[in-house]
């Protein structure tokens, strides 16, 4: 089987095959994510495929491995036309050639890709209890999470996982009597609301938003174990699990008087040794640092706009602009526009993954 190294690893462009920029632009990123290319093009894949539960039986992560041996030797022009085929075959929303969100797009890849390896039997699945934490109240916070982590993985267990698969801890406290109750959600992505204040915000201001202090008040106060009855509560967000990948989704869309408007906000995203630890739900938890290696942009309105795509050549350390079937070498200086739509983050090499 091929190996990716530099000397094989090239830019190729993708074919347009009707209002497809969405998806070319998210395959272009994908492409230049080390660690799932080359478990691709090794083929590596072919021994998790599940064929027992997968509905597509490995037919999406097959199409989708050889999409990523063509483009990952260079060819001039590469047609994602096979690939479409299978992918309109999971969700069929993708059937035709209407034009789609490629955050949407990313998530129901991801999720194809990870049926097809997943790694669970049948058996396992149906006793798995997943992320349900009912009996696990009296453990710590980090406890409750490392053992819901175990539970998860038992029927969510794949490639998919390992590389992109975070997990957000949610507390709950009461402000009457101060119990403080934890929930856990795993995530492929963070979407990150953009602050209104300016033109030009820090990628860090969207996810200080993010993880801003929120108050349950009203019809949406929950009700408290303790003071059995319903209560004003305090809401946080933290990152309980730093994934290998970090996709961070910038939400530049929004419903405006019935129709959709969309933020050309600049955002300032740091390339290298961008420092998350911050956001860490385990304030002793060693430090959560992220490099930026691709990024999928949108420019035009949410009616009648193109996606393109940015990415680092993960062995040349390169960058090359994506659009469709055009490829161009860009500057470092010129990665961050304000058409960023989605960044994938890679974790440092002086970091790694943990919960």
């Amino acid at each position: 089987m091929p190996s990716a190294t530099p000397e094989v690893f090239a830019a190729s462009g993708l074919t347009n095959l009707g209002n497809t920029c969405f998806m070319n632009s998210i395959l272009q990123c994908l492409s230049h994510t080390r660690l799932l290319l080359e478990f691709c093009i090794n083929g590596d894949y072919k021994a998790d495929v599940n064929r027992a539960n997968s509905c597509m039986k490995g037919a999406l992560i097959s199409a989708y491995a050889k999409l990523m041996e063509s483009i990952s030797r260079g060819s001039e022009l590469v047609s994602p036309n096979e690939f479409k085929s299978q992918i309109a075959r999971f969700a069929n929303r993708f059937v035709g050639y209407s034009q789609h969100d490629a955050e949407e797009f990313l998530i129901y890849l991801l999720e194809g890709l990870h049926e097809d390896l997943n790694r669970t039997d049948r058996e396992t699945m149906k006793r798995s209890n997943s992320f349900d934490s009912s009996d696990l109240d009296h453990l710590s916070p980090s406890v409750q999470a490392l053992e819901l982590w175990n539970r998860y993985t038992e029927r969510e267990n794949s490639k998919i996982v390992d590389i992109f698969m975070g997990c957000v801890r949610s507390s709950l406290t009461c402000t009457n009597c101060g119990n403080t109750n934890h929930s856990f959600e795993p995530f492929l992505d963070l979407s990150l609301p953009i602050p209104l204040t300016s033109a030009q915000v820090d990628l860090e201001e969207c996810l200080k938003l993010f993880a801003l202090e929120e108050t349950l008040d009203g019809d949406e106060m929950p009700m408290c174990s303790v003071c059995n009855n319903r209560q004003k509560f305090k809401k946080t967000l933290k990152i309980q699990k730093f994934p290998q990948i970090l996709i961070l989704h910038l939400k530049r869309f929004r419903m405006d008087h019935d129709r959709w408007t969309k933020l050309s906000t600049f955002v300032n995203c740091p390339i290298a040794a961008f420092d998350l630890t911050k956001f860490s739900a385990d304030e002793n938890a060693a430090a959560a640092v992220y490099d930026l290696y691709a990024v999928s942009n949108h420019s035009g309105s949410p009616s009648s706009g193109h996606y393109t795509a940015t990415a680092k050549n993960p062995y040349t350390m390169e960058w090359n602009c994506f659009n469709d079937s055009r490829v161009s070498s860009i500057s470092r200086s010129r990665v961050c526009s304000a058409d960023a739509y989605i960044l994938f983050y890679e974790i440092s090499e002086t970091t790694c993954s943990r919960l």
